[in-house]
C-alpha cells in the first residue's frame, strides 16, 4: 500500500519510520518542516513539498494519514485534502481530535465520496519500538483497506492480548475510546504523583526509583506508567529538582469530564486529576488568597505577606 502522511512530529515521524522499517508499504511524507521531511526520506519515505505534491504522488484509491495538532490545524488539513482528493479516497486522522469534530469532518467529505477514518493513537515516543495501540472508527470498507498498515503500526499480535488495534464503530468511535483512555491516564498519573509526594515528605530516606522498580515485580499497581516513573527518577534524580511543578493538559481530559457531565456519569477521580493540573499552574492562587483572608477575618489567624520570605 502507498500511503500519504502529513505531520512528522515526534509520533508521526516515528510512525513513518516504523512503516518503512517493518513492511513493504510505501509512504509519501509532508511536513512544513523541511528538516522533518528530510528525516522521513532518510528512513525510506518519498518527500513532498506540499499537500498538492503529496496527492500527485499517490495513485487512487488514495489514503492520507494526518498527524497534526487537533482543532483548527486538523480541520484545515482535512478541508484542503477534501479539495484535492477524489471519490473512493480516504483521510485518516491519527491525532487527538475530539470525536464530535470527526463526525463533522466525515459529513463534509461524504458528498465527495471521500472516506474518513479516525484512529486514536497511544504509544508516544516509545511506539517506534513497541508499537502503537490504535482505537479506530469509520466505515467498514475504509478500515478494511487500511488494516495492513494498522497491523504494521500495532504491537505484534499474541494469543493472550489479541491484536494491537480495534475497530469500534462508525466515525468518531475511535477518538471517543481514545478520549476516555486519556481521561483514565490522567487519574492513574495523579495517583502515582500523590503517592510519591508522600514519600518525598516522609521521615524516611526513600529511593523513589527503587520503589517504582519494585512495584513492577508482581505488584497489583504495576503498569507502564510505573515503569516510566522509575525511568524519570533515575534520569532526573530522586527529588526531580530540575523540573518545574507545571503540568499541561492536551484536551482529552477536559472532553472526558465534559462528556461525563453531559451523561451524568460520576467521574470524580478523572475530574480531580484534571483540576490538579490546573492547580499546578498557579490558577488557584487567588482562591488561596481568599482562604487566607477569610481565616484572618474570622479567627485573627496570621497571614503571610506576598513580599515576606
Amino acid at each position: 500500500m502507498k500511503l500519504g502522511f502529513v505531520g512528522l512530529g515526534k509520533m508521526g515521524g516515528n510512525m513513518v519510520h516504523r512503516i518503512h522499517r517493518d513492511s513493504d508499504h510505501e509512504v509519501v511524507a509532508f511536513d512544513f518542516s523541511a528538516e522533518a521531511v528530510g528525516e522521513a526520506e532518510s528512513h525510506g519515505a518519498a518527500g513532498a513539498g506540499s499537500l498538492e505534491e503529496l496527492v500527485r504522488q499517490l495513485e487512487p484509491p488514495r489514503a492520507v494519514w494526518i498527524m497534526v495538532p487537533s482543532g483548527d490545524p486538523t480541520t484545515e488539513t482535512v478541508n484542503k485534502l477534501g479539495d484535492l482528493l477524489e471519490a473512493g479516497d480516504m483521510v485518516i486522522d491519527g491525532g487527538n481530535s475530539r470525536w464530535t469534530d470527526d463526525k463533522a469532518r466525515a459529513e463534509s467529505l461524504e458528498p465527495k465520496g471521500i472516506h474518513y477514518v479516525d484512529v486514536g493513537t497511544s504509544g508516544g515516543v516509545w511506539g517506534l519500538e513497541v508499537g502503537y495501540c490504535m482505537m479506530v472508527g469509520g466505515p467498514d470498507e475504509a478500515v478494511e483497506r487500511l488494516a495492513p498498515v494498522l497491523d504494521v503500526l500495532a504491537p505484534p499480535t499474541d494469543d493472550v492480548h489479541g491484536p494491537g488495534w480495534g475497530h469500534f464503530g462508525p466515525t468518531g468511535a475511535g477518538h471517543y475510546v481514545k478520549m476516555v483512555h486519556n481521561g483514565i491516564e490522567y487519574g492513574i498519573m495523579q495517583a502515582y504523583a500523590e503517592g510519591f509526594s508522600l514519600f518525598d515528605a516522609s521521615e524516611y530516606e526513600l529511593d523513589n526509583a527503587q520503589i517504582a522498580h519494585l512495584w513492577m515485580q508482581g505488584s497489583v499497581i504495576r503498569s507502564w506508567l510505573c515503569e516510566l516513573a522509575a525511568n524519570a527518577f533515575e534520569q532526573e534524580g530522586n527529588d526531580l529538582a530540575r523540573l518545574e511543578p507545571y503540568v499541561e493538559d492536551s484536551g482529552e481530559g477536559r472532553w472526558t469530564v465534559e462528556d461525563a457531565i453531559d451523561k451524568r456519569i460520576p467521574a470524580p477521580v478523572i475530574t480531580t486529576s484534571l483540576f490538579e493540573r490546573f492547580s499546578s499552574r498557579g490558577q488557584n492562587a487567588f482562591a488561596a488568597k481568599v482562604n487566607a483572608a477569610l481565616r484572618n477575618q474570622f479567627g485573627g489567624h496570621a497571614v503571610k505577606a506576598a513580599d515576606s520570605e
